[in-house]
């Protein structure tokens, strides 16, 4: 049997290691999943908010809490519906944790406005002050 020896005109060839770039791939397919659901749930609400022709996009807060405000005047937080007793005490306990709390109002643009403002009272009579309105850019 003949035995070459490498010299320097005689180089290996590159190989691509395959098993790391799938675990790779594995990791941010599911950090991408988890963002989509965590991102997604609110979306998830049978709510079209009303549009508006001067909307900007703020910066979004980490810690906001989003208010739904349905058609039919259910109030959902963290998909769980409420009525003003129970949201009351969770904005309270929210003000005293972050006085510069964020709050997100998605109401339907079919809700009655009477509702809104008693969602708006309640963040008042909790301290809260930082409120924001959702809605979708004009086309």
């Amino acid at each position: 049997m003949i035995n070459f020896k490498r010299n320097s005109y005689v180089k290996e060839l590159p190989a691509v290691q395959l098993i790391p770039l799938i675990d790779i791939l594995f990791v941010i397919l599911s950090f991408f999943m988890a963002m989509f659901l965590h991102f997604n749930f609110e979306s998830a609400l049978d709510i079209s908010v009303p549009t508006a022709s001067s909307v900007t996009e703020a910066p979004v807060p980490s810690q906001e809490i989003i208010i739904n405000v349905q058609r039919d005047g259910m109030i959902v937080v963290g998909q769980k519906s409420m009525d003003l007793s129970e949201l009351d005490p969770i904005l309270r306990r929210a003000a005293q944790i972050s006085p510069k709390q964020a709050v997100i109002v998605r109401a339907d643009q079919k809700t009655y406005h009477e509702r809104v403002v008693q969602v708006l009272d309640v963040c008042a009579k909790a301290g809260i002050w930082n409120i924001s309105f959702a809605t979708t850019k004009e086309r």
